[in-house]
C-alpha cells in the first residue's frame, strides 16, 4: 500500500490573534521554506484569517486547513478543520461535539496548565466506564460522565480526537510528560504543535502524520489529513530545535520578515498619506461648513 508523510503544525497564531504578531501571508511562506506541508490558523476566537490562509496555501505549496482556538467554558480547545467559529464559553464537551458535527477535529491543546486556561484533566470527555484519571467506573474514583454511562450508553460520549503531548512554549517538560500520560492512557493520538506567536517558532515543533494510499504530498488533502488525526497515523516532533528545521528558523525568519515589511511597508505608507490627504480635505470642508453655519447664527442675531 502506498503512503507518505506530511509534516504539520497545526497549532500557530497570526496576527488576528490578540496576542499574535504575523501576517498568514508571511507565516505561510516561513512555513513553506522550513519543510512543513501544512499550517493550521488557530487564531483565538476568530477565523476569518485561518480561512484566508487555508484557501492560499497552495500558493505556498501547503495544504490548506483552517482551524481556530476556541475559549470553552473549562478551557481552550483546537478545532481544525471546521469553516464556522464554534460557540464560544460551552461546556468542554459539547464544544467537541460541535465540532464533530462540523466535520472537524477537536485537539486538546496545552493541557492542564491553567495559567494558559489548559482544560482541567477531569472536563475531558473520556470513554464511557472511565474516569479522567483511567480508573474503571465503580472504583473510588467516579466519572464525570459516570451519569452519561449509566443512561445513554458509550456512545453518547463525545470523545476528543486527539491531544497535544508537546507544546513548544511549555518552559518545563512536566505538562508535556503529563499529557502524554493522559493520551496514552486513553489511547488518543498525539500531536505536538509550536502554538507560535512569532514567525521564528513556527514548526518548533511539529506532527509527522501518515498518509494512506496517497503517491505523494501533492496528492494528499485536508480530509486526507483530519482523518489520520481520528486514525492517530501521527508522530510528535517535540525537540526544541527540529535539526532539520533549526538552521533556517532564525536567520531566515528575519530576512522573511524584514522583506516582507520592506514591500508592504512601502505600499502602507502611500495608502496613509492617501488616507491623511482624504482626511485633510474633509476636515477643512467640515471647517469651512461649521465657519458658514456659524457666520450666518452671528449675522441672525445682529440682523
Amino acid at each position: 500500500m502506498s503512503g507518505v508523510t506530511v509534516s504539520i503544525d497545526p497549532h500557530v497564531h497570526s496576527d488576528d490573534s490578540y496576542d499574535g504578531h504575523e501576517p498568514v501571508e508571511l507565516i505561510l511562506e516561513h512555513a513553506s521554506e522550513i519543510g512543513l506541508d501544512a499550517v493550521v490558523i488557530t487564531d483565538h476566537d476568530v477565523i476569518g484569517e485561518s480561512k484566508r490562509a487555508a484557501e492560499i496555501a497552495d500558493e505556498y505549496g501547503l495544504i490548506g486547513i483552517p482551524g481556530v482556538e476556541v475559549s470553552t467554558a473549562h478551557g481552550h480547545l483546537l478545532a481544525v478543520g471546521v469553516e464556522r467559529m464554534p460557540p464560544r464559553r460551552k461546556p468542554y464537551d459539547e464544544t467537541v461535539a460541535w465540532i464533530h458535527e462540523h466535520g472537524g477535529v477537536a485537539i486538546v491543546p496545552h493541557p492542564f496548565q491553567r495559567s494558559r486556561h489548559g482544560v482541567r484533566q477531569r472536563h475531558i470527555p473520556v470513554p464511557a466506564g472511565e474516569d479522567t484519571d483511567g480508573a474503571r467506573a465503580g472504583d473510588d474514583a467516579v466519572s464525570d460522565f459516570a451519569d452519561v454511562a449509566e443512561t445513554d450508553g458509550p456512545s453518547e460520549t463525545d470523545e476528543v480526537d486527539a491531544v497535544e503531548v508537546f507544546n513548544a512554549w511549555l518552559f518545563t517538560g512536566y505538562r508535556n510528560r503529563r499529557a502524554r500520560r493522559f493520551a496514552a492512557d486513553h489511547d488518543y493520538p498525539g500531536v505536538a504543535a509550536s502554538d507560535a506567536h512569532h514567525l521564528e517558532y513556527v514548526g518548533r515543533a511539529y506532527t509527522d502524520v501518515e498518509i494512506a494510499d496517497r503517491d505523494s504530498v501533492t496528492a494528499v488533502t485536508a480530509d486526507d489529513v483530519l482523518d489520520a488525526i481520528r486514525d492517530g497515523t501521527t508522530t510528535v516532533d517535540g525537540r526544541r530545535a527540529p535539526i532539520r528545521m533549526a538552521a533556517k528558523h532564525y536567520v531566515g525568519a528575519a530576512g522573511r520578515k524584514t522583506g516582507y515589511y520592506a514591500t508592504t511597508g512601502a505600499a502602507r505608507s502611500a495608502a496613509a498619506a492617501t488616507r491623511g490627504a482624504v482626511d485633510l480635505v474633509s476636515t477643512v470642508r467640515v471647517a469651512i461648513a461649521q465657519g458658514a453655519h456659524r457666520a450666518a447664527r452671528v449675522l441672525s442675531w445682529v440682523t
